[in-house]
């Protein structure tokens, strides 16, 4: 199993990077073989709406989105982790989203795979200073619908209230207990896909 995590925090060492972390940690110490991407490290520009990857899939923008476009399409499991900004995915997390729309584009309008690989999964992680009720909503609906694009079946959430400073999410009640479970989850999740290929 290939599992593809992107981190969309711009600060190093936040706290949806301390999440993620420990579940790497948990994945790899059973086996599958986890790429960490920091999108804030990257170059990645905006979509430009030019309808280039209309003709053939393929976005026209020359910059580090490309390099994440074949990864994308080796992975079993794509973990994406953002801190919550105004209601909604980081500007790091949502150009990456928005960049799938070549995805988009090669799988509804000219009807082509994204990848070789069956019952691909996806899951999003969330960290926020705050505790409205809705406040995940925007984020997950944005991740939702570009895991659609990528091909991939939305198979989990991982949330947290209330946590703000650096490294606040150490101190969390429900870390790091919640973050195994989702490891946890991931891993059963693939053996039942295994199952049924």
């Amino acid at each position: 199993m290939k599992i593809l995590m992107l981190s969309g925090s711009p600060r190093k060492k936040g706290n949806t990077e301390r999440i993620l972390a420990r579940i790497r940690n948990q994945l790899e110490n059973n086996g599958p073989q986890v790429d960490l991407i920091q999108l804030a490290r990257l170059s990645i520009r905006g979509c430009q709406g030019c309808g280039g990857c209309e003709k053939n899939g393929n976005c026209v923008i020359d910059d580090d989105m490309q390099e994440l476009y074949p990864l994308i399409a080796a992975a079993d499991v794509v973990v994406l982790s953002s801190p919550i900004y105004f209601y909604g995915l980081s500007g790091q997390a949502k150009l990456f989203i928005d960049r799938c729309q070549a995805l988009w584009s090669r799988k509804y309008l000219l009807k082509q795979p994204i990848s070789s690989l069956a019952n691909r999964r996806g899951y999003l992680i969330c960290a926020a200073a705050t505790k409205g009720e809705q406040l995940f909503i925007g984020a997950r609906l944005c991740a939702l619908y570009g895991l659609d694009a990528m091909d991939i079946g939305y198979a989990g959430e991982l949330f947290f209230t209330g946590v703000d400073k650096q490294g606040a999410i150490d101190h969390h009640p429900d870390f790091p207990e919640k973050a195994d479970l989702l490891a946890r989850q991931i891993l059963a999740n693939d053996a039942a896909s295994r199952d049924l290929s």
